[in-house]
């Protein structure tokens, strides 16, 4: 009000975006061009780029280093103090998979100017250093006068870069990223080859001398083509799970669920299909909460832990749903509790080693058989339901998988 600085006031005309940038710019040109003191907002803003997780370099229009950030420090290996001030063309000798020079291929402050920024590309330092180089240019506007701003020092001509800003990150993610697309890659085609080519076979060979084989042998193989067409419509079942699960777009639909009734149902439609009613057992406690679920899920939930139960485990498989207070949970979700469900088997269990591994992708017990997806997908639909999961050794001696569900409540609208 009386002209006066206040300190954390600004100008309304500058947005927080604006002081940094001009904090970052002026901040670190102090070694070589000693500047009046800046203010807390600068100051601060100066301390924010230490704080990036990326690397930040920022050269002036003649090339020297006014910003570099503990974060580049880091990844080029070059000190703070020898950085600021040095040319950057010498800080950071840039040069692409070929191993020609960046600098001398792009010439930022010479080419042409209507450049704005380099999009993220993999360069390379001299030491062989791999990283992901994004380049943005900040030029002199269009309207630029012959004025000065200062007595000695000329206006810029219009479109001159007075400023090169660039952002490094390492390319150990990239490479990680990578190597899990090579893996899906790997799996998928693994798993349908050997489905897919039972398919061929069959019916080419049903094709070409259907007239020679009699009914019941036609029934066999139309019954292997049926089961290998299921099994590579799972599969890519899994996937779709896996993408939505990824990139958090999996839907809840809520509504009445009794837990125990599904469980029913999933057992008795195994014993229906040729297995032995003694090899399950379901225990249900009383008092259960109601609770809102998306019923499709809890099946796929249940339906997959109880296949694991009987395909890696042993002897009874045991299925027992408790409030979760009873399931001895600390914390109950939600001011109406929520509901805890133990499958249990007889098995070797899981060892403690592995525990860490069983929800990951792609991760089998033993390398026959399944995508290695079912458990993953588990977890993102109990998580997705604000639940959670775990592994344990089973009071019987197997393994004990247990999730949680809180009750919610019904969707409206």
């Amino acid at each position: 009000m009386n002209g006066h600085a206040v300190p954390g006031d600004r100008p309304l005309d500058q947005s927080p975006a604006a002081l940094l940038s001009a904090a970052l710019s002026l901040g670190r040109a102090a070694a070589d061009h000693p500047v009046p003191a800046p203010g807390p907002v600068l100051i601060s803003s100066m301390v924010c780029a230490d704080e990036l997780p990326d690397g930040l370099v920022i050269a002036d229009h003649a090339g020297r280093v006014t910003v570099f950030n503990r974060a580049a420090a880091r990844l080029t290996g070059q000190p703070v103090r020898a950085a600021i001030g040095a040319d950057v063309r010498q800080i950071l000798p840039l040069r692409d998979a070929d191993g020609r020079s960046w600098w001398a291929c792009a010439d930022p402050y010479g080419g042409l100017s209507i450049r704005s920024r380099h999009p993220e590309m993999p360069l390379f330092l001299a030491d062989g250093t791999e990283l992901m180089v994004t380049v943005s240019y900040v030029r002199a506007p269009r309207w630029a006068t012959l004025q000065q701003r200062h007595p000695g020092h000329p206006a810029p001509a219009a479109g001159e870069v007075q400023r090169l800003v660039i952002m490094l990150r390492g390319a150990q993610q990239r490479a990680r990223l990578e190597r899990s697309r090579a893996d899906l890659v790997s799996t998928v085609a693994h798993e349908l080859r050997s489905p897919l080519t039972s398919v061929k076979g069959f019916t080419a060979t049903l094709l070409a001398k259907w007239g020679r084989f009699t009914d019941d042998q036609k029934k066999v193989m139309l019954e292997t083509v049926n089961a290998d067409a299921d099994r590579v419509t799972r599969l890519i079942t899994e996937l779709l799970d896996v993408s939505r699960i990824e990139s958090g777009r999996m839907e809840v639909h809520r509504q009445l669920v009794s837990v125990p009734e599904r469980v029913e149902k999933l057992v008795a439609g195994r014993v229906a299909a040729g297995d032995p009613a003694d090899r399950y057992r379901v225990v249900i406690s009383d008092r259960l909460p109601e609770t809102w679920l998306d019923a499709d899920k809890v099946d796929q939930i249940l339906g997959n832990l109880i296949e694991n139960a009987v395909r890696h485990g042993a002897g009874t498989v045991t299925v027992v749903v408790e409030p979760l207070e009873a399931a001895g949970a600390r914390a109950v979700v939600g001011a109406g509790g929520g509901i805890a469900v133990s499958v249990r088997d007889e098995g070797d269990g899981v060892a403690p080693e592995l525990v860490p591994r069983v929800f990951r992708q792609f991760w089998r017990a033993k390398r026959r058989g399944g995508a290695g997806l079912g458990l993953y997908i588990v977890k993102g639909l109990v998580e997705a339901h604000g639940g959670a999961i775990t592994v344990q050794r089973a009071p019987e001696g197997g393994a004990e998988f247990r999730f949680t569900m809180p009750a919610s409540q019904p969707e409206y609208g």
